[in-house]
């Protein structure tokens, strides 16, 4: 049986390997360890298709080490004693593990002296992120090197190699693809190579030719084009990275990056890390300049939860384009943080006398409360009083910026501190 176009176009040489230019082209990190001949232990981790089991494949044919590969998900202990029995005939070998996340105990406890001893040159291949899911025994004796995903243009160089390769490519068929088709195919991949090459082939090897000639319009293109999904695994690093974006284009108004990254949460037909996300977003980012911000997003977020996929996409479009177009505003936030940090480094104190409890039978023979003053028998419900622990009161926490309906807070703010300093100064 035929391999596939993406398995047969795998390169021979690292010469060939497309994109990755900043791990492989001259003088970039994995270039200079070929050209040295000392290869040491890594893990390559990217998302799909971006060329991990190429760039294994290519340096082993570029070095010369005989190269084995195996999956960590249905490999055993008996795999690795395979792999280093040959090891020890042929020499110095390198092992590919794909989803090296999944290494057991098991399997990594066996090859670690011979990984160390230089036997096995590892490379593990992986789409999660190594900090997070790849165990430190393994990883703290390996390199990590990220691979991006590819340009439509890099995509674009591998199809047409695929088209003109007589040997292991297409180019033994009279194929004719329209520019845009062409562009099509290489932008719709997401970045994947393989899923680029998967659709190429299957369009290819699917029409019927007419007179010799092989047409690939623009509708078999996107019947065969390969649907990437465009959500997340809440279980993957793009969970975080999806998040995180989304988060971050509303807090920096950017409205056409956040419907974007919305749009493309919600087409992995999960609710719930958008509605939290937005709700945090209400007050962390925007905060005391809109205050009313955080009610009219909880209610855009309960319609979206009664209405479901797919009409819950509108009351979410709304509330994240009054959110990236509202006036910005940390302070809350920020005041917390500074007081979360002096309680985490011990510097808080007693409650002042004046403020403890009282509504108890003794709490005067024992000083709760007697000097307390009830701002509400003073002029303007306000008067001069300590409320901070002894040790920290005059520590500042909040500090009003000057946006939206904060002003309004801000004078009300430093007037009030006028007033306390110049009752202090009396």
């Amino acid at each position: 049986m035929e391999k596939p176009l993406a398995s047969r176009m795998r390169p021979g040489n690292i010469n060939e390997v497309v994109g990755q230019q900043h791990l492989l082209a001259e003088g970039k990190i994995i270039n200079r360890m070929i050209k040295a001949g000392r290869i040491s232990p890594m893990i390559l981790y990217g998302p799909p298709g971006t060329g991990k089991t190429s760039i294994a494949r290519a340096i082993s044919g570029t070095t010369g080490f005989p190269f084995y590969a195996i999956n960590a998900v249905d490999s055993g202990k008996k795999d690795m004693e395979t792999v280093v029995k040959k090891a020890r005939q042929q020499g110095r070998s390198m092992l590919f593990v794909d989803e090296i996340h999944r290494f057991n105990k098991a399997q990594q406890d066996y090859l670690l002296p011979y990984i160390e001893s230089g036997l096995i040159i590892l490379i593990g291949a992986t789409t999660e992120n190594p900090y997070h899911d790849v165990n430190p025994t393994i990883r703290s004796r390996c390199q990590i090197y990220e691979l991006k995903s590819l340009s439509a243009e890099e995509i674009k160089k591998g199809l047409n190699r695929a088209l003109t390769d007589k040997t292991n490519g297409l180019g033994l068929y009279d194929v004719n693809i329209a520019e845009d088709v062409f562009d099509f195919i290489s932008f719709a991949a997401g970045g994947d190579m393989r899923s680029s090459l998967n659709a190429l082939e299957l369009a290819v090897l699917s029409a019927v030719p007419e007179a010799g000639k092989i047409s690939v319009d623009m509708q078999a293109a996107e019947e065969c084009m390969y649907k990437k999904a465009v959500g997340f695994d809440k279980n993957g690093d793009n969970y975080y990275d999806m998040l995180s974006a989304f988060h971050k284009s509303i807090r920096g108004s950017d409205v056409h990056a956040a419907i974007h990254y919305l749009g493309q949460i919600l087409e992995g037909g999960d609710l719930t890390p958008v509605l939290r996300r937005l709700m945090v977003i209400a007050y962390e980012d925007i905060g005391l300049a809109n205050p009313g911000v955080g009610s009219r997003v909880v209610s855009a977020c309960q319609a979206a939860e009664r209405l479901g996929l797919p009409e819950a996409r509108t009351p979410l479009a709304v509330a994240v384009i009054e959110l990236c177009l509202s006036p910005k505003s940390n302070s809350a936030y920020e005041a917390l943080n500074k007081v979360i940090e002096d309680i985490r480094s011990g510097a808080t104190g007693e409650v002042p006398m004046h403020l403890k409890d009282s509504h108890y039978k003794g709490a005067a023979r024992l000083g709760r409360g007697n000097d307390y003053k009830y701002p509400h028998d003073y002029t303007n419900n306000w008067v001069n009083q300590q409320y901070l622990p002894d040790r920290i009161k005059d520590r500042k926490y909040y500090e009003p910026q000057n946006n939206g309906r904060e002003k309004v807070f801000a004078e009300i703010f430093f007037n009030l501190e006028q007033k306390k300093k110049n009752s202090r100064e009396v």
